[in-house]
């Protein structure tokens, strides 16, 4: 079996029974709440779409790593996380609406911002004159077909067979955390076997990735603690803003549609190494600890 079917076909797969999942576990009026109470989701779309991204870019122009891998850097902090961050704001029981709110808008922004970006940090740190554009309808059919509609479908489940929805929702919770560890093990696999960088590399660009992870998680933590929301919503600007698409950003940076650098995605690959459990275990102590 080639390895290109788990990122092309099993992920989107698993992605889609994990939106289902998280929609049976919300209702109708969680989504209002989110759209009456909107400044936990402005907050997090700016920590999203600018705060991480500078973040990061200082990482990169402060550091001396390689050209290729500080570009790396910035181009997954461009990425704001998908289905992972959902699936970790819901086992934290967190503000999934919101989470899932956040992933919906961001992923008509990143049309345009990851463009922007890329292009601005390719001139920055290698002149190159990359321009790279993302397929607008394309990514509109898959944001409906693995997020918008799988949510839905739980949505509708829920409000018509309540008893079902839960305990459906209960079994699904563990067997989809699973698959996506899996699932995405592999997919980063595939993609870093087209390179055949050192692993003195790797080691190198660690410190980075757990700081950009730190950092994003952390700022999350101080917006949110600052603009007085509660500790749900805290807790999903913690896990929206410190835990970026790794696959995405891979692709990008590897992928001979956009820049076709294996280099450029070694942030990438190790960041998603440890952002799952990073981000987990970081959520459980702050949400104990706001407890208090």
């Amino acid at each position: 079996m080639e390895t290109a079917f788990f990122s092309k076909y099993l992920l989107p797969v698993v992605i889609g029974l994990i939106m289902f999942n998280l929609g049976l576990s919300l209702k109708a009026d969680d989504f209002k709440r989110v759209v009456k109470q909107p400044r936990a989701f402005i907050i997090g779309l700016c920590c999203q779409m600018l705060l991480l991204p500078l973040i990061a870019f200082l990482l990169a122009f402060f550091s001396n790593l390689p050209e290729a891998i500080k570009v790396g850097i910035v181009i997954i902090a461009a990425c704001p996380g998908g289905a992972t961050s959902n699936l970790i704001t819901y086992l934290l029981k967190g503000d999934v609406a919101l989470s899932i709110s956040l992933t919906a808008i961001n992923s008509i922004f990143i049309l345009f911002s990851i463009p922007a970006i890329t292009w601005f940090v390719l001139q920055v740190f290698s002149d190159q004159e990359t321009i790279i554009s993302l397929p607008f309808f394309r990514t509109v059919i898959k944001i409906l077909l693995m997020i918008l509609l799988p949510t839905a479908l739980g949505l509708a489940i829920r409000s018509r067979y309540p008893h079902f929805a839960k305990k459906t929702e209960r079994n699904l919770k563990y067997i989809t955390t699973g698959l996506l560890v899996i699932v995405f093990s592999f997919a980063i696999f595939e993609n870093n076997q087209k390179t055949t960088n050192s692993l003195s590399l790797y080691i190198s660009v660690a410190p980075y990735a757990l700081a950009l992870n730190f950092l994003g998680m952390l700022s999350g933590a101080v917006a949110g603690r600052l603009a007085g929301i509660n500790t749900n919503r805290i807790i999903t600007l913690v896990i929206e803003v410190g835990i970026q698409n790794s696959a995405l950003a891979v692709t990008i940076a590897s992928s001979q549609v956009f820049l076709g650098s294996p280099k450029m995605a070694i942030p990438a690959v190790v960041y998603g190494m440890f952002t799952f459990f990073n981000a987990f275990v970081f959520g459980l102590i702050l949400k104990k600890w706001l407890a208090k």
